[in-house]
């Protein structure tokens, strides 16, 4: 038995650097409420404004842009961008009010300030436009460009015009010299692009024409965004209720307070008549009576709305799932297969959408744990003492998270944990078969030791994927930390 150390997309590696692109849709600005509680796991290099076919700012001079083949094809300067939006300036001032509470749990938390020193403006004028750079398209650039190693992680929760523009500053600047051909081999390994569908054409006709070999993830699901109530699982739907809402967000906070509901009372922009979240107590065909334009089932007040691109960080968020480092692995954020619309290209593995027809369990599995571990955070956010507040427990797995093994034999794994807080802490163990499929043999599912029976009929590079965990006894918003270990079948 031999002990690996990772390859640079592991657990060893650094936190995950990241850059994301938003639009002032609803759901974004609660996705990224959630991001910054949990700023202190990631490096997070830019947060910048984006646009989308839903979104766009328009260019402030009158210019026109038509919005072909929809229900509202008209004209139109802007569309659905409030004047001076600000949504990811606001969110980070929320998030200011509470840093000092933050670093009491966490000292990695970055400071408002070096967080807002990497808010950008990205491509907003119109959809799609690439026709010029941006401040951050440039920041974009810059990142893919430094010396330091990769992967980057570039979340697209809106479209990908301004990506697209970051790439194709870097083609114009390198084409036709003799450093294109690495460059463009250095930026392909390095960038990790995840998307919530397109909501634009740029990457259908730039990205995913002149950068083949880009890893793109596509995180489209149900399960966290307006629709998650017809794939969380029953058990969990209280998690999305107006009383769970109230108790453990909306009043916690100032993020807690910034973060949108059912009937809040608060448009993203005055007038929208596809928004009508902001308003409760009315059924569809009265909504429609008024004008809206309804297309998902209005909830009673207080309830959650939407958090649709949530699914582009969450496996960036528990590293030691290891979700990050190969998208089939899986994660809070779902267990990925490759697709052939590319090289490189990804989709959930049991999607509901996009003809997928699954039922996405790989993603809603996750959903009770992820959302206790944000309201443990929020708690974080208001409680000045380290004592008041529950924090994870402590798991490291010995001998390591990568191990070579040999056909026919057995591996014993220990969990060695700890709880900083003193509470009792229970270790479960499973093998992940959906990762790894295997008939390799686990003794005990419960307890600090397991020993893995490794088949044997395995085969050199074949794996087998022990997921431990370990969740404390906290009567509130109990807390639980996972280590994913590979066991790799070695030559003999």
């Amino acid at each position: 038995m031999a002990v690996r150390s990772g390859d640079g997309r592991g657990m060893t590696a650094a936190r995950p650097r990241t850059i994301v692109t938003a639009d002032p849709e609803l759901d974004d600005l609660n996705s990224l409420i959630r991001f910054l509680l949990y700023s202190n796991e990631v490096e997070i290099e830019g947060l910048v404004y984006a646009s989308s076919r839903f979104h766009w700012r328009g260019d402030g001079r009158g210019t026109e842009f038509f919005l072909p083949d929809r229900e509202y094809a008209a004209p139109q300067t802007s569309w659905r961008w409030a004047p001076g939006e600000r949504f990811i300036d606001d969110a980070v001032d929320a998030y200011a009010q509470v840093y000092d509470n933050l670093v009491v749990h966490d000292p990695r938390y970055p400071s408002p300030g070096s967080l807002r020193a990497v808010i950008r403006e990205g491509n907003v004028d119109f959809e799609g436009d690439t026709s010029r750079e941006s401040p951050g398209s440039q920041l974009i650039a810059d990142a893919l460009l430094d010396e330091r190693p990769g992967p980057l992680h570039l979340q697209l929760w809106a479209g990908p015009s301004t990506v697209a523009r970051a790439l194709l500053s870097i083609e114009e600047r390198f084409a036709g010299t003799p450093e294109w051909d690495r460059i463009h081999a250095e930026v392909s390994a390095k960038a990790i692009i995840t998307k919530f569908a397109s909501q634009d054409a740029s990457y259908d006709e730039y990205i995913a024409v002149t950068w083949p070999r880009i890893r793109v993830i596509e995180v489209a699901t149900l399960a966290w965004g307006y629709l998650a109530r017809l794939t969380v699982p029953a058990h969990d739907q209280r998690l999305l209720s107006a009383e769970w809402m109230h108790d453990n967000v909306t009043s916690v906070g100032p993020l807690g307070a910034l973060y949108r509901v059912w009937g809040d009372g608060r448009q993203m922009v005055p007038g929208d008549l596809t928004d009508y979240f902001h308003l409760s107590g009315f059924s569809a065909d009265e909504l429609r009576a008024q004008g809206y334009r309804v297309w998902t089932d209005p909830q009673p007040h207080g309830e959650w709305i939407s958090e649709g691109d949530t699914t582009n960080m969450l496996n960036l968020l528990v590293p030691a799932l290891r979700g990050h480092e190969d998208p089939s692995y899986g994660g809070w954020g779902g267990r990925y297969a490759r697709t052939a619309d590319g090289v490189d290209t990804w989709g959930l593995a049991d999607g509901a959408i996009f003809g997928g027809g699954g039922d996405e369990a790989s993603v809603t599995r996750w959903f009770a744990a992820a959302q206790s571990d944000f309201a443990a955070r929020l708690q974080w956010s208001v409680t000045p003492r380290f004592a008041d507040a529950n924090h994870h427990p402590t798991l490291r797995i010995e001998p390591g998270a990568d191990v070579d093994v040999r056909a026919g034999t057995a591996v014993q794994l220990t969990a060695v944990v700890d709880d900083p807080d003193g509470d009792e802490v229970s270790v479960r163990w499973r093998i992940d078969h959906e990762a790894a499929p295997t008939a390799a043999a686990l003794d005990l599912t419960s307890g600090s030791r397991v020993v893995i029976g490794v088949p044997g009929d395995a085969r050199p590079g074949d794996t087998i994927h022990v997921v431990a965990e370990a969740s404390d006894a906290a009567a509130v918003h109990p807390l639980t930390a996972w280590q994913r270990v590979i066991l790799t079948v070695a030559s003999d």
